[in-house]
């Protein structure tokens, strides 16, 4: 069992609260996603009042070594990563959670 908050537990908590068919929740959470992904592949940013904000950023090429060859240089190609900015709501909430249980991963095999 995972921790994971998965595309299937978000429908199944809209469809718990509000009862709309699941099909047309499952449909709706794609769309959403859909366009917040393409959004970033092109470039743009995607803000979301009060939750936050996903950007697109360059990372620099850089030199790396393997652990196991450390005589040999690797050189890391410049790339595209996503970075996430919370907005001041979510802040505030991160401000009242239980540190104790963030984190924590379950046990293999369980």
């Amino acid at each position: 069992m995972s921790n994971n908050l998965t595309k299937r537990d978000i429908v199944i908590e809209i469809f718990t609260k509000k009862g709309y068919p699941q099909k047309h929740i499952r449909d709706s959470v794609q769309m959403t996603l859909d366009a917040i992904a393409e959004a970033l592949l092109s470039g743009r940013d995607v803000e979301l009042r009060n939750f936050g904000v996903f950007q697109v950023q360059v990372r620099k090429s850089r030199i790396g070594r393997n652990p196991n060859r450390p005589e040999t240089d690797v050189v890391i190609p410049q790339r595209a990563v996503i970075k996430f900015k919370a907005g001041k709501e979510l802040k505030a909430k991160l401000k009242s959670i239980d540190l104790s249980k963030i984190g924590q991963k379950p046990e293999q095999g369980q």
